[in-house]
C-alpha cells in the first residue's frame, strides 16, 4: 500500500503564502502544512487554520532567519542584540558548529516555538525546520528532546533517494546544482539523524521527496514524483502560495516558483494519477 503527506512549508510567511496553502488543500490535494511561529502572518494563518479542520497542521520550526520568539536574553549567543536570528543558513551552521551556539538556547527557542503554536489552539501533528536545520545532529538532539517535552512523536526525515529526484526533473531543470548539493549533504549525516529519532522513539514516512526540486515542482514533475512512489508511506515537501507583494519584499528566493507548486496542486490530473495508482492522502495524524 502507498500513502502519500503532501506538506506545504512556510505557512505564516505572508498573508499570499497563507491563502495558497489554504487554497492547494480547499481546492485541491494538500493535506499537511507546518507553521512558523515567527512568521509575520501568524496571526492570520491561525484564523485560517481555525476553519479547515481536516489540515494537519505542524510546526516548521525556525532558527535561520526572522526573529527570536524566546526572550533575547535568553538565546544571546543564537540571536543578535535585535533578536534577529541568523541571516543564512552557512552562517548558522559555522556558529552551532564551532560551538558558538549552546544546545540549552536552541532548545529554549524551539520550546518557545511550539508553546506559541500550541497557546494559538493549534496541536502540532508533527514538527520539521525552516532550511532543514535539524538535518545537524545538534539541532536534531535539541529538537527531540523538546518533541519529548511536549509529546510530539512525528518529525520530518528530509533524506531522499536522489536518483528518484533526478527522475522528477526535466531536462531544462538539471542545472539545479544548490539542491542537489544539499540534498546529497543531508544524506551524508542520514545515519547520526536516524539514530537520535530512535533514541527518542520519533516517527517519520518511510520515504522523503522534494528537497532536491524546491521549488521546481510543477504539474508534470509532480506527477512523476507519484509515479515514483515506492511502498509505504511518503512525504513531498512543496512551497504553495501567492507571490504577494510581502513575498517579493521578504528576501525569499521562492517566488513565482511558489505560484507554480500552487497550480500543480490544483492540477486535476495528478488528482488522476493518485487515484490511478491507488495512493491513499493522508496527512501525519494518520502516519503509524
Amino acid at each position: 500500500m502507498k500513502s502519500l503527506i503532501l506538506n506545504a512549508d512556510d505557512l505564516g510567511m505572508t498573508r499570499g503564502v497563507n491563502e495558497g496553502i489554504i487554497r492547494a488543500h480547499r481546492e485541491g490535494i494538500l493535506t499537511s502544512t507546518t507553521l512558523m511561529a515567527n512568521g509575520p502572518s501568524f496571526d492570520d494563518a491561525v484564523e485560517r487554520i481555525a476553519a479547515n479542520p481536516q489540515l494537519g497542521v505542524g510546526c516548521h520550526l525556525v532558527l535561520v532567519g526572522g526573529k527570536c520568539i524566546a526572550r533575547r536574553e535568553t538565546v544571546g549567543s543564537l540571536a543578535d542584540a535585535d533578536g534577529n536570528l541568523p541571516e543564512s543558513l552557512p552562517k548558522f551552521v559555522a556558529r552551532l558548529s564551532s560551538g558558538m551556539i549552546p544546545a540549552g538556547e536552541i532548545e529554549r527557542e524551539l520550546r518557545a516555538q511550539i508553546e506559541k503554536i500550541r497557546a494559538a489552539g493549534i496541536t502540532p501533528t508533527h514538527l520539521d525546520t525552516h532550511k532543514h536545520t535539524h538535518a545537524h545532529p545538534r539541532v536534531m538532539e535539541a529538537l527531540a528532546r523538546v518533541a519529548k517535552e511536549f509529546g510530539i512523536k512525528r518529525v520530518r526525515k528530509p533524506v531522499e533517494n536522489l536518483h528518484d529526484s533526478w527522475q522528477t526533473m526535466q531536462a531544462d531543470e538539471k542545472g539545479i546544482t544548490m539542491q542537489i548539493v544539499a540534498a546529497g549533504a543531508v544524506r551524508a549525516v542520514a545515519p547520526r539523524f536516524l539514530a537520535i529519532a530512535r533514541k527518542y522513539g520519533l516517527l517519520f514516512p518511510d520515504h522523503f521527496l522534494g528537497l532536491a526540486v524546491t521549488g521546481q515542482v510543477s504539474a508534470a514533475a509532480l506527477r512523476r514524483m507519484v509515479d515514483t512512489l515506492d511502498d509505504g508511506s511518503t512525504e513531498i515537501m512543496l512551497h504553495p502560495g501567492i507571490c504577494d507583494a510581502d513575498l517579493v519584499q521578504s528576501g525569499t528566493r521562492l517566488r513565482e516558483q511558489r505560484e507554480t507548486e500552487l497550480a500543480a496542486l490544483l492540477d486535476p490530473n495528478v488528482r488522476i494519477a493518485l487515484n490511478e495508482r491507488g495512493v491513499r492522502l493522508i496527512s501525519y495524524r494518520e502516519l503509524n
